[in-house]
C-alpha cells in the first residue's frame, strides 16, 4: 500500500480542486466494524489536539505543521480501507477575495479534515467551541491557529464577537472565515437549526459566501452506552462508509436573507444527492 504525501495532497487540490483516494493508496480490504477500528480512527482524528499542544510547548508549532497534523486523519481513513473524496474546491482556487465559508457539521472528523484542504488555497480563521481552546496546552495554540472561540452561553455575545472579529479577519487580514451554522453536530441538515450568523457576517463584511458540505457519518456522535458521556464525540466507526467533502459555488455578497436562502438550498440539494436526510 502506497501512502499519499501531504505535499501531493495539497498540490492535487490546487491543480484540480479535487482529491480522491487512489486504489493503491488505501488498504485493499476495509477494516471490520468494532472497537479496534473505532480506536484507530478516533486516535487518527483527535491526536491532532495533544500533538498541537506539544509542538506549541516546544516552540515548534506553525500553521504548516498544524495542517500536516490534521492531514494525518486522511491517512488514517485510507489505512482502514476508506475512500476520502473531495470535490469542487476549484471555487476556492479561483476566488480572488476572502469569503465566509459555511459548512454543515456531522462529526469531529470535518473539524480536522477541513484545515489542510482550505489552507491549500488561503489562510482562514474559524469558529469553534471555547472548550477546545481550554484543553491542556491548547489555549495559545488555538490563538495561533486563528481560532475564534464561542462559549454557547450567551448567543448574543457570541454573535457580536463573530461579527466583530470575523469582519476584521476578512477585511484586514484577508482570511477566509469558516463557520458551522448548525452550531453542533447534526445528522439531519435542517433549516430550523441553520443559523443566519454566517450570512449576517457576510453582509457586514461585504464578502461572498462559499458553501461546503461534508458526509462524515462514518463516525456519528455516540448516543448510548457506558462511554456516552466521556467519548460522546467519538462514536462507533463504520469503515464501509466513505468520507465525502464538496465545495459549492460562490454566493455573491448581498443581503443576508438572500445569501442565507441560496446557501441553504445548494447545501440541501447536494446532501440530498448523496442520500442524506434534509429538512427544509
Amino acid at each position: 500500500m502506497k501512502k499519499t504525501t501531504f505535499s501531493d495532497f495539497q498540490a492535487e487540490l490546487r491543480a484540480t480542486g479535487a482529491y480522491r483516494t487512489a486504489e493503491d493508496h488505501r488498504a485493499p480490504q476495509r477494516a471490520k466494524v468494532g472497537a479496534l477500528t473505532t480506536i484507530r480512527f478516533s486516535w487518527g482524528v483527535v491526536s491532532v489536539f495533544p500533538k498541537t499542544g506539544l509542538y506549541r510547548a516546544f516552540g515548534r508549532l506553525t500553521c504548516k505543521k498544524w495542517e500536516e497534523l490534521c492531514f494525518r486523519s486522511v491517512l488514517t481513513a485510507e489505512k482502514l480501507g476508506m475512500n476520502v473524496i473531495i470535490e469542487g474546491f476549484e471555487t476556492l482556487r479561483d476566488i480572488k477575495e476572502p469569503a465566509v465559508l459555511l459548512s454543515n457539521h456531522m462529526s469531529t472528523t470535518e473539524t480536522v479534515l477541513l484545515p489542510p484542504i482550505i489552507r491549500a488555497f488561503r489562510p482562514f480563521s474559524y469558529v469553534a467551541k471555547a472548550s477546545l481552546a481550554h484543553l491542556p496546552g491548547l489555549e495559545k495554540a488555538a490563538e495561533e491557529m486563528r481560532m475564534v472561540p464561542i462559549g454557547r452561553i450567551s448567543p448574543r455575545e457570541d454573535l457580536m464577537n463573530i461579527l466583530k472579529v470575523g469582519t476584521e479577519r476578512i477585511r484586514t487580514d484577508g482570511d477566509h472565515f469558516l463557520i458551522f451554522p448548525q452550531g453542533t453536530r447534526c445528522e439531519v441538515f435542517s433549516s430550523k437549526k441553520f443559523s443566519s450568523i454566517g450570512a449576517k457576517l457576510a453582509e457586514r463584511a461585504a464578502a461572498p459566501i462559499v458553501p461546503i458540505v461534508v458526509d462524515t457519518r462514518s463516525q456519528p456522535t455516540r448516543k448510548s452506552g457506558v462511554f456516552k458521556k466521556i467519548f460522546k464525540d467519538l462514536g462507533p466507526v463504520d469503515p464501509t462508509i466513505d468520507i465525502r467533502i464538496a465545495c459549492g459555488p460562490v454566493i455573491p455578497a448581498g443581503k443576508s436573507k438572500d445569501m442565507q436562502a441560496a446557501t441553504f438550498d445548494w447545501m440541501a440539494n447536494k446532501l440530498e444527492s448523496w442520500g442524506l436526510p434534509v429538512e427544509r
